[in-house]
Parts: structure tokens; C-alpha cells; sequence
């Protein structure tokens, strides 16, 4: 297994070497050891790879992601899992603002905190935190799942289009166009699901509340304005 040691090697190495899988290629498992912060650590990748970070990591980890699996054994920076297209990325520790921003498809877990803005403009992309997320989170979600067995900070899912947003915590407030939903048998057969693919246990999906869009700003109308 390749071992990348960014307090000796460039993380532009790194990050070629990932680019370089060639298809159907037999070593596909990397580890990546003192980080230390770095920023934009195995970003690009677009084959199934295994990748171990060893610590933690700053801005963009894992940024655009295409069927990767990507393990950060430490916290992250801002941005990590941005415009993500498939595959997981894991968080063992807490996540900075904008995670899993305009993520199209795949898996992000957090297994701390997550800060502000997570999971904006998802666009497909399911976000599982363990801990609590901070405020304006799945701003302009419009499609996915975001799953927070913590709290919510402010004004979660303002101007939402169809992202569903399960919380099963406490919620400080929904942003514009965000209201409190029913909870159906089909919601939570994927919620279930989504807490089995993260490693969830000893949570029932019956816990949570789910929060969609009302659907009153999807086109401006002037009766609506006091809302924007």
C-alpha cells in the first residue's frame, strides 16, 4: 500500500498519484500520514480508491470526488467533500463551514460537529452528522438528504427547493420557506438507510423530524415578498 508522507513528499505527488489510477488497477488502497493541515488533500479523485488521511486536514479535502473512499482521521477544514459527485468521504472528527457544499452525489458523514452552512446548494448529495450543524445549513438544498442526529443552528434550509432534511435534535429556526414536514412510511425507510450506510446504531429513524420546502419561493411572487 502506498504511503504518502506530506511532511516530505508535495501534495501535488499526492494527489497525481490518485489522479493516476489506471482502470482496473489491483493497488488501489493509499494511506496518507502528517497531513498537518495541508489544504486540498485528494482532491479530484475518479476511480474506486481507498484513502486513509492520518490526522487533519484544511480547506477543499476531497473536493469533487468520484468514487473515492476517503477516511480523515482527524478533523477538516472548510469546504471538504465540495461539488462531490459520488463515492464517501468520513469524517472522524468535526467539520468547518460549507461542508459537502453543492455536492451532487455520494456520501459525506461527520462523525463531530458540523459548522455553518453546511451541505449548501446539495444538489444530490446525502450528508449524515452525528453531532450538530451550524447555522444557514442546506441553504438552497435542492435535492438530497441531510441527516443530523444533533442540533440545528439558525435559519436551517432557507429558500429550500426539494433537499429533505432530517433532524433529530432541537432546530433554532427554519430559514424562508422551511417548515416542518410529515414523517412518512417512505421517509423513513430511507432514513434507516441512510443511518445503516453511515455506521449509525442505536438510533431509530421515529426520533427525527423531517423539514421540506413550503414551496411558496420557487418563482417570486410579490405576495411572498415579506418572506424573501
Amino acid at each position: 500500500m502506498p504511503v504518502f508522507d506530506l511532511s516530505q513528499t508535495p501534495l501535488r505527488d499526492l494527489n497525481a498519484a490518485l489522479h493516476g489510477v489506471a482502470s482496473g488497477a489491483n493497488d488501489t488502497d493509499f494511506e496518507v500520514i502528517n497531513p498537518r493541515g495541508h489544504h486540498a488533500v485528494a482532491v479530484g479523485v475518479d476511480s474506486p480508491v481507498n484513502i486513509a488521511v492520518r490526522g487533519s486536514v484544511g480547506y477543499y479535502c476531497a473536493g469533487m470526488n468520484d468514487g473515492g473512499a476517503i477516511t480523515v482521521h482527524g478533523s477538516a477544514g472548510p469546504g471538504v467533500g465540495e461539488n462531490m459527485m459520488s463515492g464517501t468521504v468520513v469524517i472522524e472528527g468535526d467539520a468547518s463551514q460549507y461542508a459537502g457544499a453543492t455536492g451532487h452525489g455520494g456520501l459525506l458523514v461527520i462523525k463531530g460537529n458540523a459548522a455553518s452552512r453546511c451541505g449548501i446548494s446539495m444538489k444530490g448529495i446525502d450528508i449524515v452528522v452525528y453531532g450538530n450543524i451550524g447555522h444557514m445549513s442546506a441553504f438552497m438544498g435542492q435535492s438530497g438528504h441531510m441527516v443530523v442526529l444533533g442540533d440545528a443552528g439558525e435559519a436551517l434550509g432557507d429558500s429550500l427547493y426539494e433537499a429533505k432534511l432530517f433532524v433529530r435534535g432541537s432546530v433554532k429556526s427554519l430559514g424562508a420557506d422551511c417548515v416542518e414536514k410529515e414523517m412518512r412510511p417512505e421517509h423513513l425507510q430511507k432514513l434507516a438507510e441512510l443511518l445503516e450506510k453511515a455506521g449509525v446504531s442505536n438510533v431509530k429513524p421515529e426520533e427525527f423530524k423531517r423539514y421540506g420546502s413550503a414551496r411558496k419561493l420557487y418563482t417570486f411572487d410579490i405576495d411572498n415578498a415579506d418572506a424573501y
